[in-house]
């Protein structure tokens, strides 16, 4: 009889989800659960969730593996965390209860506050603390609008009586029973308070957004000794030995632990990250360089280039406008037509991250016709993808310091063989969709497999990447250049 193989279980907690996925060290799948979550748009550029939903959808979906891995004998070594990053929830330590709603990395409420911090020339600073730029998209303004806006918490924070944390270290405090308030270095490294050079909170940082040091959480490497879990939740004993923050946790899910190696991520937005090495470099190019992962203390970095809307196009297609039914029609519509008809959709739904960075943008879809059907728009709202993953190469290669040959993709749009193919055509650049296809997930099974020693270490686990697709490109250089010319339009006058 052939040995059970080690197990290892991991909570992902994304913006539209949170799953539980239990894989063999192999990176096979072998029981999954997901509970949809709700979002909230109380005003225009606001979105927001309810902290007690992401902890009841994320507990259910980890005791439904759970049963499982009971009833099969597969009872994980150990736990990993992933999650949306830069969502802010702030809670009370004594009681556990959240003084507001998650304000989720989407918002746009806090646009004005950035305006005005730019405008007294506080950007240089906040970059070379941080390797962010002043955007609403990080989780410092967000602290600091609830201490303002919500009646009574900014006294209950300066008496040290209430806890922030981004999602994982919410999970983590509810997983322990408010024992270990922690996050890791990646999620720390998307605050806007956490100064990634010295590998601290910096004191200065939080005097600019008037936020108290006392709501933060210790942070940790994303290989560590988290807890564990309180056996009244699962009824078994389960330690937590890895966390990091989605884009982050799927870099290390796609190997790309030598400097040089990109991975770009095609979910509710477009993260591209280049991992650039031991060494910080500023971008020059409106980048962002970030907290690749943290290991025994020593840091690697990243170059990241951020799209806010990916596949939150395409969902936004079937809900909003009724285009589609399914968004896995969206390949089959665009391969109806023989191009995009002259049509570009910019999807700046909230706003455009980088390298524009203008959270005031709106979404614009150019060159409607009389001809134009549904098709023509489903078709451009893929060929975004590439558009928008393009306008980030070469700024990558000029901030990373090297040339950028393979593009490892995952994402829900990984599957979509148009948005593959055409991402290859218009980058010039091989395209790789791993076996894993649960990279993100994968990667926090990899950090947490490290500290529980199914994995020797990142290296062990990297050597295990296998790939399930590959696309070449195929398009002639005339053809891809009119198309991108095209598009650099259409967001020069959306701009």
């Amino acid at each position: 009889m052939s040995a059970k193989p080690e197990t290892i279980l991991v909570l992902d907690q994304g913006t539209t989800s949170s799953r539980a996925i239990l894989f063999s060290a192999d990176g096979d799948i072998l029981e999954m659960r997901q509970k949809e979550l709700t979002l909230h748009y109380p005003q225009a550029g606001w979105v927001e969730q309810d902290p007690m939903d992401i902890w009841n959808d994320s507990l259910r979906a980890v005791q439904g593996c759970l049963d499982f891995a009971r009833e099969e004998d597969l009872w994980p070594k150990v736990l990993g965390i992933t999650n949306q990053r830069e969502t802010t929830i702030i809670w009370d330590r004594k009681t556990g209860e959240p003084v507001y709603n998650a304000i989720v990395w989407q918002d746009r409420r806090t646009a004005d506050t950035c305006a005005e911090l730019k405008a007294r020339g506080l950007e240089e600073k906040v970059a070379a603390k941080t390797g962010l730029l002043l955007d609403p998209y990080f989780s410092a303004t967000k602290i600091a609008w609830i201490l303002e806006h919500v009646s009574g918490v900014r006294t209950r924070a300066e008496a040290g009586e209430l806890a922030f944390g981004t999602v994982e270290a919410w999970l983590l405090w509810r997983l322990t029973g408010g024992r270990v308030h922690v996050s890791d270095a990646t999620n720390a490294s998307r605050t806007m308070l956490y100064n990634i050079v010295r590998q601290c909170w910096d004191e200065e940082l939080l005097e600019l957004f008037d936020i108290p040091a006392s709501l933060l959480p210790e942070v940790r490497d994303n290989v560590s000794d988290f807890g564990m879990v309180l056996e009244e939740f699962f009824g078994g004993v389960l330690p937590i030995g890895g966390m990091a923050g989605d884009q982050q946790a799927a870099l290390v899910g796609q190997g790309c632990i030598r400097p040089g190696m990109v991975k770009s991520t095609y979910g509710t937005g477009c993260f591209a990250l280049m991992n650039v090495g031991s060494d910080f470099r500023a971008s020059q190019n409106r980048l962002l360089t970030t907290v690749a992962y943290r290991l025994n203390g020593n840091v690697t970095y990243a170059v990241e280039g951020s799209v806010f809307i990916a596949g939150a196009a395409i969902q936004w297609l079937r809900d909003g406008l009724g285009l589609i039914e399914d968004a896995a029609q969206s390949e089959a519509l665009a391969l109806s037509v023989q191009d995009n008809g002259g049509v570009y959709f910019v999807p700046a739904l909230t706003g455009l991250g980088a390298p524009h960075w203008k959270p005031d943008a709106r979404g614009m879809i150019c060159g409607l016709g009389r001809e134009t059907r549904a098709a023509h728009i489903v078709r451009a709202a893929l060929e975004a993808q590439a558009y928008q993953t393009l306008d980030l190469l070469g700024a990558m290669e000029e901030d990373g310091g090297c040339a950028i040959d393979v593009l490892r993709i995952d994402g829900g749009l990984a599957a979509n063989d148009f948005m593959c193919g055409f991402l290859a055509d218009m980058t010039r650049r091989s395209v790789e969709v791993p076996h894993v296809h649960e990279t993100t997930a994968w990667g926090a099974a990899v950090l947490a497999g490290v500290q529980a020693r199914v994995f020797k270490d990142l290296d062990d686990a990297a050597s295990r990447y296998k790939t399930a697709r590959r696309y070449e490109p195929t398009m002639d250089a005339e053809r891809r250049d009119s198309l991108y010319q095209g598009w650099q339009s259409c967001v020069e006058k959306l701009l």
